[in-house]
């Protein structure tokens, strides 16, 4: 049937709809004409390329060709944009109220989603931590006065991809932070009564954050319904509030950590179950992003910036920012708590990546811990690939220097640096250093130089530092780990 048969066919049928109205409002549909003078009266519900979408009054929905249709007809398609859609229900809390209850303007409207992630970081004033082709990552870590809901947070992250706020991940009373806490400042005392040294101080901290953070907002949005988000090893109980076509999602995990997600009520309606991106796509989009320049270096670019922060989570930030490179959404804050083994102490690489591997493989990707000495060609089968490396080394201070001494040769005269890097990797001098334990990402390689380039999870300055694969080896902790395909 051809475009013109087919409008007259439609035509029937819409002029029988037209007698049996279907209840919708008589302004959202409009009297099309073709080249031939039959009218046809429907919704307009969508222009793409040369068709138009189209909606009767009895439901079927057509496209036809825009040529078919008269000139005015064509002129008004021409200029015709999709209506707003309604704003979301607010139960009658304002925005103002909302943000004072913040005690910050998050909110310049009703919705963070449409919102550019620079503009609420700037009115949060979160530095900006990173941002790529994939996304954008911003990240304060408040001093001991700032208060969000009326509690201290330790770590506040916000996310954003293709130019849209997606999400923000917020951490208060935790045992890595909150432990021996008792005796500082204002925590010394909750609710007139003094704090505790020890785990019995912390789980009052945590308890007296989850209630601050509670009232406030059960004071505007009423009582909060609960349930289970997250996957795997992260799945915990929240309590949430929605308002607005926003979740707020509030943890309290016993003796580890209290914590708000904000996130989009579809969100929240999945439980934090994301979807799994594809091996194909992702893929296609880390090969994609294999720089290779003039000068033989072969480096993958846009992988995000994670910067540890004062408590030197290197294995939770280099986590996160592969894990979010392979498409698998991370908070390196919440990493660390299932990696910390005690209260106040460190990160252990081991028991951090063991937990959070039946999520990597959930999304269909794999994980692999290899040891031995670094090698050019495993290293260059990796990152031709697409697929950075985690690495464990002896981070010492001699290392960092050379690093970055060679980070300024390279830029000032390749011929020069070539022949530096020639005589230390034949007379490397490096020695190791039990104390200065570390991961970093291997981002790079050079066949030509036999250098190695990677990236520390200490800023954008750290993004890409080179050491040739002799010295590299004398300061290497001899295991690997990839988060692969």
């Amino acid at each position: 049937m051809n475009a013109s048969s087919r409008f007259r066919s439609l035509f029937c049928v819409a002029a029988f709809a037209i007698l049996s109205l279907s209840g919708a409002k008589a302004d959202e549909y409009r009297t099309l004409k073709n080249s031939a003078g039959k009218e046809i009266r429907a919704k307009i519900l969508g222009v793409a390329g040369d068709k138009v979408s189209l909606a009767v009054e009895g439901g079927q929905q057509f496209e036809i060709l825009i040529a078919t249709l008269s000139r005015a007809d064509r002129e008004f398609l021409a200029t015709w944009a999709p209506p707003p859609a309604p704003l979301p229900s607010t139960g009658g809390v304002t925005v103002t109220q909302i943000n004072e209850a913040i005690g910050h303007p998050l909110f310049a409207g009703t919705s963070l989603w449409t919102n550019k992630p620079e503009e609420v970081a700037t009115r949060l004033q979160w530095p900006r931590e990173s941002k790529t082709a994939i996304g954008e990552s911003y990240r304060a870590y408040p001093d001991a006065e700032y208060r969000f809901l009326g509690a201290r947070p330790y770590s506040a992250a916000l996310y954003g991809e293709n130019e849209q706020v997606t999400a923000i991940s917020i951490v208060f009373a935790n045992k890595g932070d909150s432990f021996g806490a008792g005796g500082r400042g204002e925590d010394h005392f909750i609710k007139g009564k003094p704090v505790p040294e020890g785990m019995e101080g912390v789980r009052l901290i945590m308890a007296n954050d989850a209630e601050t953070i509670s009232e406030k907002l059960r004071s505007l949005l009423g009582d909060a319904t609960k349930q289970r988000f997250g996957e795997g090893e992260s799945r915990v109980e929240v309590e949430r509030w929605d308002w607005a076509g926003h979740s707020f999602l509030l943890s309290h995990v016993p003796d580890e950590y209290v914590s708000l997600a904000i996130q989009t009520v579809a969100a929240a309606d999945n439980r934090g179950n994301t979807a799994r991106v594809s091996d194909a796509v992702i893929r296609e989009r880390a090969r994609g992003f294999i720089e290779k320049r003039d000068n033989g270096d072969v480096v993958i670019s846009n992988i995000p910036m994670v910067d540890q922060g004062p408590k030197g989570y290197c294995v939770p930030a280099t986590a996160e920012r592969c894990m979010r490179f392979l498409g698998i959404p991370a908070d390196m804050y919440l990493l660390a708590m299932a990696g910390e083994t005690t209260a106040g102490g460190g990160t252990s690489v081991e028991v951090l990546l063991s937990n959070i591997g039946s999520d990597i493989k959930r999304k269909g990707r794999s994980f692999e811990i290899t040891d031995g000495e670094l090698k050019m060609r495993d290293i260059k089968k990796s990152i031709d690939g697409g697929i950075p490396i985690i690495w464990a080394l002896h981070s010492t201070k001699a290392f960092n220097e050379i690093a970055n001494e060679r980070s300024k040769s390279r830029k000032e005269s390749w011929e020069s640096h070539k022949g530096i890097v020639a005589a230390a990797a034949a007379n490397p001098s490096l020695t190791t250093d039990s104390d200065t334990g570390h991961v970093v990402i291997i981002t790079g390689y050079n066949e030509e130089t036999n250098e190695i380039a990677f990236s520390d999870s200490w800023g954008e300055d750290y993004i890409e530092r080179w050491i040739t694969v002799p010295e590299a080896e004398q300061v290497s902790q001899k295991r690997f780990y990839v988060i692969g395909l």
